[in-house]
């Protein structure tokens, strides 16, 4: 009996995946099986296979929400191709885990206790309890607003394409616009182009942005609107804070791109109108939405700049976008404010801030600069681009964003790689990443002797 019990202990024990292996593991099955009916001919409007990396990418950008490509999704894929994308989109958008739970619900399995948990990791809900109620009001909601999307869009496009085409334009555009993936089918008129010939029409513009802005918003900020109305003492403080950082990224770029970026003689030919337009959606859309009205190659570097802050700081927790996510830009602006003030805590709508949650926005941002900063150098070095050029699409990567200066498309190998990559942590997290590789690592429950560093 002891050799027994001697060869159990020496073999390694049965483990459950944890939740963020899970979402990862998730994540990474649609993907790979995006990417194969991708490669099928049927996928094409040629008739013929697509190579596997371009699948690939096309999947990790459709599942990631992300809406950088390397064919245009309107002359490239087929209906069939296009309609496997938004799959992708709807799955990524809302969440591998959502889309596994909802079904779980609609056949009557029971959802255990590893479920719910799983669950509350993927949408970072605040606790285990009402998860399943939250997950009913995530499909709900997500079909009403989609389906809302696509009717008010059916005017514009039906007119412009015609009724079946119009319809499956309308309908695509708005699970995209609401997902905030960024892919379009307007490259029928010019390949890559996205919404640019909508640029003066502010009913489309109008629509989009609205879908943008509420499917990044978030849906637990949304339950709290729900549940609450227009008390807003009474919403959480998350929901405070990213209805409060969600109106200043949209209020100041958009001041700083009409009085300045097209106040400039590169848009001369662009009416008043057409400006306000065009600098109000170029303010929304880099927040992890992919969608552009103007030629973003002609905006200065300084523009361009700003749009890269915007891409990288993405959209909400719990929402269809990603990014940093503005309440971690949020949380490190109150630390420096609290470094101001000497105070020992992050003080916001009259509640202290848990120092974890300090560590863990400093630990994103540096992770999310790391990434950024060193897959542009390699691509710069690699394909000899300007850095600027590089740097905007490896951070549209990274923020799940989409938007380009023309560059994803002529990329080599390696460099799609890098994107793939990026992609993949911008959705996912990178924490989630981290936390994931080393879910079975014990913390260290002994405290080393304390002493000061001096910074800054």
């Amino acid at each position: 009996m002891k050799y027994v019990k001697y060869i159990k202990n020496i073999l390694p024990r049965q483990k459950h995946l944890s939740s963020f292996q899970i979402i990862i593991a998730g994540f990474l099955i649609v993907i790979l099986i995006g990417a194969f009916l991708l490669m099928m001919p049927f996928s094409s409007r040629n008739g013929e296979f697509t190579s596997f990396l371009s699948s690939l990418f096309t999947a990790t950008s459709a599942t990631c929400v992300t809406g950088l490509v390397v064919y245009d999704t309107a002359t490239h894929w087929s209906v069939f191709g296009q309609g496997i994308i938004l799959l992708l989109i709807q799955i990524g958008g809302m969440g591998v885990v959502t889309i596994a739970v909802a079904i779980a619900i609609i056949s009557g399995k029971k959802i255990g206790l590893m479920q719910r948990s799983t669950m509350q990791d993927a949408i970072s809900a605040p606790s285990v309890g009402g998860i399943i109620r939250l997950t009913g009001f995530i499909i709900k909601s997500t079909i009403l607003i989609e389906m809302t999307g696509a009717i008010l869009l059916l005017p514009a496009f039906c007119r412009d394409f015609g009724i079946p085409k119009g319809i499956w334009y309308s309908l695509f555009h708005s699970i995209s616009a609401f997902c905030n993936a960024g892919f379009d089918l307007m490259g029928h008129r010019e390949r890559f182009s996205s919404l640019t010939s909508y640029s003066g029409s502010g009913y489309v513009n109008l629509i989009i942005m609205s879908l943008i802005i509420i499917g990044g918003i978030g849906f637990l900020t949304w339950d709290d609107v729900r549940h609450k109305g227009l008390h807003i003492r009474r919403y959480r403080m998350q929901s405070k804070v990213i209805l409060t950082m969600a109106l200043v990224l949209i209020l100041f770029p958009f001041l700083i791109f009409f009085f300045g970026e097209f106040s400039t003689s590169a848009w001369d030919g662009m009416s008043m109108g057409e400006k306000f337009w065009a600098a109000l959606f170029q303010a929304v859309t880099p927040r992890t939405a992919g969608f552009n009205t103007v030629d973003l190659s002609l905006f200065s570097e300084a523009g361009k700049t700003i749009m890269i802050i915007l891409m990288l700081i993405g959209g909400s927790p719990s929402s269809t976008a990603g990014g940093m996510k503005t309440t971690t830009v949020a949380v490190l602006f109150l630390n420096l404010f609290s470094v101001f003030k000497r105070k020992e805590d992050q003080e916001c709508f009259g509640r202290r801030l848990e120092n974890d949650t300090v560590k863990y926005a400093g630990a994103i941002l540096l992770m999310y600069l790391a990434c950024f900063l060193t897959g542009g150098i390699i691509i710069s070095y690699m394909e000899g681009l300007p850095i600027v050029t590089c740097l905007f699409e490896t951070a549209s990567a990274i923020g799940t964003v989409g938007l380009t200066l023309g560059l994803t498309p002529a990329l080599g190998t390696l460099s799609r790689i890098i994107l793939i990559i990026l992609m993949f942590l911008g959705r996912v997290g990178c924490l989630t990443l981290v936390y994931a590789a080393f879910s079975g690592a014990q913390g260290n429950i002994s405290r080393l002797p304390k002493e000061k560093i001096t910074v800054g």
